[in-house]
């Protein structure tokens, strides 16, 4: 079975913080020791309490990707939008193209058109095709869009491209 492109993110970034975790921070651990008397050591104290982050960190990335790593991507639609699908719409008011994906909640961001499916807009595209159209309601009002383009996460995997993190 596939895995998805954000657990392969998220292993990514887990093996970082285990390299900071076991490498980096013991050496900053050895150097603030060096310094003398732990109790008045501000070197020391700000590395435990680095080490104490990422041993939660890294316990919150291994819950997250148990939890992800259950998605059946045979369940995700591979016509319609779904998790993982970039979809490109038609504002029929502005006549505006933007294209979106839809992403799971750790990678919202706005500023990429990257949505939620529990978002508005994510839920009204949700189980649509190319050529249909379905409204939303906005901070501006009723919106009417068309489905222009649609590529699923089974295309992008297909294509390579399941994977898009901007590294």
């Amino acid at each position: 079975m596939a895995e998805l492109p954000v657990v392969k993110r998220l292993r990514k970034e887990m093996e970082n913080l285990k390299r900071e975790l076991t490498v980096d921070l013991p050496r900053e651990l050895e150097r603030a020791r060096a310094h003398g008397d732990l109790s008045e050591n501000a070197e020391w104290a700000m590395a435990k309490q680095r080490q104490e982050f990422l041993r939660a960190r890294l316990s919150n990335y291994e819950l997250r990707i148990a939890e992800l790593a259950r998605i059946n991507l045979d369940s995700v639609p591979r016509d319609t939008v779904g998790l993982g699908s970039k979809v490109e719409v038609e504002d029929l008011d502005e006549g505006a193209r933007t294209e979106y994906e839809i992403v799971v909640p750790e990678e919202v961001d706005a500023s990429l058109n990257r949505i939620s499916l529990a978002s508005p807009l994510g839920k009204a595209m949700l189980g649509r095709g190319e050529g249909d159209d379905f409204e939303v309601q906005t901070p501006k009002g009723k919106r009417s869009y068309v489905v222009t383009r649609l590529l699923t996460i089974h295309d992008l995997i297909a294509s390579g491209n399941g994977d898009n993190s901007q590294s």
